[in-house]
C-alpha cells in the first residue's frame, strides 16, 4: 500500500475515489484544481499507474512499447496531483450507514465516496475460452504483447479477433499496421454495424481488407483448442477452422456493479446515478464505465433506463461537473452531442456516440 507525503490527513473528512483509471485520475485532478486543500484518497486494486487507455488499441501505429504507454507510475502521479494513493487495496464492501469501506487493509472512512471502478470484458462461454485474451487495461495489454512475442513468428503473429465493433476494428487496424496477420469474426454483417451507416461500414471494411485483414461475418467462435504445435485452433459456428497464435476477445464490456449491488445500491446496466452523479446511497457517487447516468437516458434505449457512456469525452464531462458538486456547488451532469473518434487510420471516422 502506497501513500504520499500528505498521507496524514483527516481520513474521516476525506473524499475517497475507488479506481485509478481514466475516470478516477481525471476526477482527482479536477477536484485538486477546485480545492487545493481537500483531502483526497485514491484506492486502487492495482498499482494505480497512469496511462491513456485509448492508446492501447493503437500502440503499434504510435510506435509505442508496452512500457512506453505508461505516463507515470501510480505513486509519481499521486505526488503530482497531491493525493494519497492506497495501491493494492481491494474494496470488499461499502458500509453506507457509517461511511466506511471494508478493504483488505482494514476500514477506510470517507466523507464523500466516488466509485470509478470501470467495467469488465464480456467473456463468451465456450470450450477453451481460457486461451482467449482480452485487453481492458495496461496489464492486459502487456500480457497480450507477450503472447504476440511468443508466437513462432513474432513479427507476423496470426491474431484472431472476436468482435468487429469499435475496439475490434481499432485493434485490427493497429495489428495489421504492425505487420501481423489479422482475422476478425463477428455475428453481424459488417464492422461497427451499431455505430456506422452501411456505406461507412463498407468503406472501413474495404480499407482494413486492403491492409490484409480477413473478415468472417455471420458466424461466431464456438471452440478454441490448442494443438500439440501450440497453434490455437478456433472453430466457428459455420464449420470453418482458423489457425491463430493469439485469440483476442473484443465483444464488449460489462459495468462492474457487484460491489455496489452487494452494498445495497441500485444497479442496472451500471450503477444508477442521478443528474448529479449520486447513487441511491448518501454521499456515494459513481463515474465512468461503471455508472449508468440518468442524464444519458433516452426513451428509445433500454426503456428510458439510466445508461452508460463508455467513451472519453463523457467521462471528462461528468468529472468536471462532479468535481464542482463535491466541492460544494451542485452541478448537473449534462451530456451534449459528442463525437466518438474511431482510431482506424486506414479509414478515419468520427461518429456521434
Amino acid at each position: 500500500m502506497s501513500t504520499n507525503a500528505n498521507a496524514n490527513h483527516d481520513t474521516a473528512n476525506t473524499t475517497v475515489i475507488v479506481g485509478a483509471g481514466l475516470a478516477g485520475w481525471t476526477l482527482a485532478r479536477e477536484l485538486r484544481a477546485l480545492a487545493p486543500s481537500m483531502a483526497i484518497t485514491i484506492v486502487s486494486a492495482d498499482a494505480g499507474d497512469f496511462y491513456s487507455k485509448p492508446m492501447l488499441s493503437n500502440a503499434f501505429a504510435l510506435k509505442k512499447s508496452v512500457d512506453g504507454l505508461l505516463s507515470a507510475p501510480g505513486q509519481a502521479q499521486a505526488d503530482k496531483v497531491g493525493v494519497q494513493l492506497m495501491a493494492g487495496t481491494d474494496v470488499q464492501f461499502i458500509h453506507t450507514e457509517d461511511n466506511t469501506l471494508a478493504t483488505n487493509h482494514g476500514p477506510v472512512p470517507y466523507r464523500q465516496l466516488v466509485l470509478a471502478i470501470g467495467a469488465d470484458p464480456i467473456r463468451l462461454s465456450m470450450p477453451g475460452d481460457t486461451h482467449v485474451l482480452s485487453v481492458n487495461n495496461w496489464q492486459d495489454y502487456a500480457a497480450f504483447r507477450l503472447a504476440l512475442d511468443a508466437a513462432p513468428n513474432p513479427q507476423r503473429a496470426r491474431v484472431l479477433i472476436m468482435g468487429a465493433g469499435l475496439i475490434g476494428s481499432e485493434f485490427a487496424n493497429d495489428l495489421s499496421t504492425g505487420g501481423h496477420e489479422v482475422h476478425v469474426v463477428d455475428p453481424g454483417d459488417r464492422p461497427l454495424g451499431v455505430l456506422l451507416a452501411p456505406e461507412q461500414s463498407a468503406g472501413l471494411q474495404q480499407a482494413l481488407a486492403d491492409l490484409g485483414v480477413q473478415f468472417y461475418f455471420g458466424t461466431v467462435a464456438q471452440r478454441v483448442e490448442t494443438a500439440s504445435s501450440g497453434d490455437k485452433l478456433v472453430t466457428l459456428s459455420n464449420g470453418a477452422v482458423i489457425t491463430a497464435d493469439v485469440v483476442l476477445s473484443a465483444v464488449g464490456l460489462r459495468a462492474r456493479t457487484t460491489l455496489a449491488q452487494d452494498s445495497g445500491l441500485e444497479v442496472g446496466r451500471g450503477i444508477h446515478v442521478n443528474e448529479l452523479g449520486q447513487t441511491t446511497a448518501p454521499n456515494v457517487f459513481a463515474l465512468g464505465d461503471c455508472a449508468a447516468y440518468t442524464s444519458a437516458a433516452k426513451p428509445e434505449l433500454f426503456g428510458g433506463a439510466p445508461r452508460g457512456l463508455p467513451y472519453v469525452l463523457p467521462i471528462m464531462t461528468a468529472a468536471k461537473a462532479m468535481a464542482k458538486t463535491l466541492t460544494g456547488l451542485p452541478t448537473p451532469i449534462v451530456f451534449a452531442a459528442m463525437a466518438v473518434r474511431v482510431k482506424t487510420p486506414a479509414f478515419p471516422l468520427s461518429v456521434q456516440g
